[in-house]
C-alpha cells in the first residue's frame, strides 16, 4: 500500500521533531516542506526526494501531497489552516490551533466549510500507557473519581522572549493537560481556581510564572488539578494521577530518561492516525472542538492570573 504523503509547513524545532518521528513510519512520509526562514532552510538535512519550498504556495502548486502538517508558531495557525483548507487539504495542526478559543473556532469553521478534516496535535491521546489508563477509568476500575491530576514540568524554562509572547504557561503548556483531563475522564471542566509560585529559576517573567496550579470542578463530580512547572531538575516530565473510591494510579507516562522515545512514538502514531482519518477510518485524534475546550480552560486560568486571583 502506498504511504500517505504529508506536506510539512514549518520546519523549526517542532517541525523537525515531527520529521524525526515520522521517519520511522512505514505508513506516512513527509514528501514536501514549506519553510519561510532561509536560515532554517539552509540547515535542513533532508532525505532524498523531499521537496523544499520557501512558501506554502509553492508547495501547494507542486502538488503530490495527501494532507498537511502545520508546525508554524501558534500565532500563525489559523491563517495557515485557512490557506491549506481552501486548497482542499486536510490538516493536522500543532496544538493549540491558535492562541485563543476564538481563533480555534475560526479554524474549525473554515475546515468545515471546505469539507476537510482538521485534527489538532494533542499527542497524549496516542500514548499507550495513557490509553490504558483511560480504558481503566471508563471500565470503573477506580470506582467513582475523587481527583484527577495532570502534571507537566519542564527541565528548564524557554527564553524569556518566548514566554512573554506565548500566551503564558496555561496556553503554551496547560492546554495539553486540560485536553488530557477531558479525554481521560469524559468530563467537562468548570470553576477554575489558580495559584502561582513567586519562585523563579532564572529571569522572572511576570506574565508567565515558573509554577502555576489550576484546580477545577469536573462535570461528573470529581475535582481536577493541572500542575505546570518551568523548572524540573530531573528533566522534562509529564504524569497523571487518578484517585477513586476503589483505587489509585500514578501514571508516569513521560519520565526521564525515556521521555524522548515516548514522545517520538506518539507523534508517529498520531501522524498515522491522521492519515487513517483522512482515508475515512475512525479518528482517535483531537478535534477542533477539543482544541476549543482546552483553550477556553486555558484562557480562564490565564485570566485568573491576570486579575490577581492567586495566592
Amino acid at each position: 500500500m502506498a504511504r500517505f504523503r504529508l506536506g510539512l509547513v514549518g520546519a523549526g524545532r517542532m517541525g523537525q521533531t515531527h520529521m524525526r518521528a515520522i521517519s520511522g513510519s512505514d505508513r506516512v512520509e513527509v514528501v514536501a516542506i514549506a519553510e519561510t526562514s532561509e536560515a532554517i532552510r539552509s540547515t535542513l538535512k533532508l532525505p532524498a526526494g523531499v521537496k523544499l519550498h520557501s512558501e506554502v504556495e509553492g508547495m501547494l502548486k507542486a502538488g503530490g501531497i495527501d494532507g498537511a502538517l502545520v508546525a508554524v508558531p501558534s500565532a500563525y495557525h489559523v491563517n495557515m489552516v485557512a490557506r491549506l483548507a481552501v486548497a482542499g487539504l486536510s490538516v493536522l495542526c500543532e496544538k493549540p490551533c491558535g492562541i485563543t478559543a476564538r481563533e480555534a473556532r475560526v479554524a474549525s469553521e473554515i475546515a468545515a466549510k471546505e469539507k476537510v478534516l482538521l485534527q489538532v496535535a494533542y499527542w497524549r491521546r496516542f500514548v499507550p500507557q495513557l490509553k490504558r489508563l483511560k480504558d481503566r477509568i471508563a471500565q470503573g476500575e477506580f470506582g467513582d473519581l475523587y481527583l484527577v491530576s495532570c502534571y507537566q514540568w519542564d527541565e528548564t524554562p524557554p527564553p524569556a522572549s518566548f514566554r512573554a509572547t506565548s500566551g503564558g504557561a496555561f496556553v503554551d503548556m496547560g492546554v495539553h493537560e486540560f485536553d488530557q483531563m477531558r479525554w481521560l475522564t469524559g468530563q467537562e471542566i468548570s470553576n477554575l481556581r489558580v495559584a502561582t509560585a513567586a519562585t523563579a529559576y532564572a529571569e522572572k517573567v511576570e506574565v508567565d510564572p515558573d509554577a502555576a496550579q489550576a484546580l477545577c470542578d469536573l462535570s461528573g463530580g470529581a475535582c481536577g488539578l493541572v500542575s505546570l512547572g518551568r523548572r524540573f531538575p530531573l528533566g522534562d516530565a509529564c504524569w497523571a494521577q487518578v484517585f477513586g473510591t476503589k483505587g489509585f494510579e500514578d501514571c508516569r507516562f513521560f519520565w526521564p530518561p525515556e521521555s524522548e522515545k515516548v514522545f517520538l512514538d506518539a507523534l508517529r502514531l498520531q501522524a498515522e492516525g491522521f492519515a487513517d482519518a483522512v482515508c475515512g477510518r475512525p479518528s482517535e485524534g483531537a478535534t477542533a472542538a477539543d482544541a476549543i475546550a482546552a483553550l477556553i480552560a486555558a484562557e480562564q486560568a490565564s485570566a485568573a492570573i491576570a486579575k490577581g486571583r492567586t495566592r
